[in-house]
């Protein structure tokens, strides 16, 4: 499901950071059991009156070596391009400045929905104080204290009521929706070209040429697909993915569109850090994934070369130790066969629905192996009775006596368990614990 984008933006030390996370409910980091699963805070999911969106700190935007203005100008632009509804912040203690005017022009020429929050008023006194910001000419200026939470909801009020003139139903059909996930320069583009034989997208070398998204509807084997890819041209001279950071966004949005998402990596030069951090949001959000080494060709190679890079895929992403890992060379369209029947696969792993009778006699098995554990006082974990409650992904719950008793190793035993009984590859599943009434 699509979900809209309000971006923050403002010159430096107005409170841009501040307020996103009072918008975001200062959620400033995600707790995840599995290890490598890392995020950075240059974006958020948020809610405010039963809409859920994407929230864009573009003061977490670092563009190094540039004159302050470019960088100021830079930040306002990528906020225009993504987002939906744009929050300027301003200083009410500083008053009106030319940087401010310079982003108030940048954005009028947008024609996107801006609502405008002059930060730092913090007493009803200094309320007078807004009115020189209607000079920015882009409406009215909404009082706000970053600090004490002040005038929040009614900006956040006007931001959502843009939200009501947005198309945001996804298109209804029956395909696979396919999306191709990675940092800058992995070769998203050129595998997208590759399974459609034609340049449908636009390829270049340098890093960060792809700005929108491009949906296009393939064919194998008589199932219908939609390649969701991130594809598109940047302007010209502005490489805004040089920060890296910032494809961790653009793979959240083709992710929430996605059945299966391919985690793409450049077998050149091997796994960095941020290959994790993307490949975590496809973890979190549940969603089928294959792990997919591009560029083999230009790797050396022996007989073992392939079985020591899947090891270390295997050591450095051990959150998606689900997930099947295939080797390709979109360039030289070598191994790409082995795409479309692991993404069969994992789909149909990711919508599997298992029937009660069977769930649970898997599961008295697995407790007769493995008894189930006991706290200190001596008081054991009795599972009753277990049902799948939902699929995509496939989510079980299990009626216990406390679930306070349910560890987290033996939920990952049960985890495993249910893997090796039903081949559950390619998807994760989840299992949750409920009191039994």
């Amino acid at each position: 499901m699509y979900k809209p984008t309000i971006a923050v933006v403002g010159r430096p030390n107005v409170g841009k950071s501040t307020l996103f996370n009072r918008i975001i409910g200062e959620r400033k980091a995600i707790v995840e059991d599995s290890p490598g699963v890392t995020r950075d805070r240059l974006y958020a999911p948020g809610d405010w009156l039963n809409y859920e969106f994407n929230v864009i700190d573009t003061g977490g935007i670092e563009i190094k070596d540039e004159p302050f203005q470019e960088q100021i100008k830079m930040q306002a632009e990528i906020a225009i391009l993504e987002a939906d509804v744009i929050i300027m912040i301003t200083n009410g203690r500083e008053g009106v400045t030319e940087d401010d005017l310079f982003v108030a022009r940048i954005l009028q020429k947008s024609k996107k929905p801006v609502v405008l929050a002059v930060n730092k008023i913090d007493n009803f006194e200094m309320r007078n104080d807004i009115y020189e910001f209607y000079q920015l000419g882009i409406g009215d200026p909404f009082p706000v204290s970053g600090s004490h939470g002040l005038g929040l909801g009614d900006v956040l009020d006007e931001a959502v009521e843009h939200f009501k003139n947005l198309e945001t139903e996804e298109e209804e059909n029956d395909s696979v929706r396919v999306s191709l996930i990675g940092r800058p320069n992995v070769g998203k583009s050129s595998l997208v070209n590759a399974i459609l034989g034609e340049e449908r997208v636009i390829v270049s070398d340098i890093a960060g040429t792809t700005r929108d998204a491009i949906d296009t509807d393939y064919f194998y084997n008589d199932e219908h697909y939609t390649l969701v890819d991130t594809a598109g041209m940047r302007k010209r001279g502005k490489v805004y993915e040089a920060t890296e950071k910032y494809s961790v966004l653009r793979a959240t949005r083709a992710i929430e569109r996605s059945d299966v998402v391919l985690v793409v990596i450049n077998g050149e030069e091997g796994i960095i850090e941020q290959d994790k951090r993307i490949a975590g949001l496809a973890h979190e959000a549940g969603r089928a994934v294959v792990i997919v080494v591009n560029k083999w060709d230009a790797v050396e190679k022996d007989e073992k070369t392939m079985k020591k890079f899947e090891d270390k895929v295997r050591q450095e992403f051990q959150f998606l130790d689900y997930a099947p890992i295939t080797f390709v060379s979109a360039l030289k369209k070598t191994r790409m066969t082995t795409l479309f029947p692991l993404i069969s696969l994992v789909n149909e792993s990711h919508k599997k629905r298992v029937q009660s009778s069977t769930l649970n006699e898997v599961l008295v098995d697995s407790v007769s192996m493995n008894p189930t554990p006991t706290d200190n006082g001596g008081r054991r974990l009795s599972i009753y009775y277990g049902t799948q409650v939902s699929t995509a992904p496939p989510t079980f719950v299990l009626f216990v006596n406390d679930v306070e008793l349910m560890h987290f190793s033996y939920r990952r035993y049960l985890q495993n368990q249910l893997r090796k009984a039903f081949d559950f590859t390619g998807t994760p599943i989840h299992i949750l614990s409920r009191k039994r009434n």
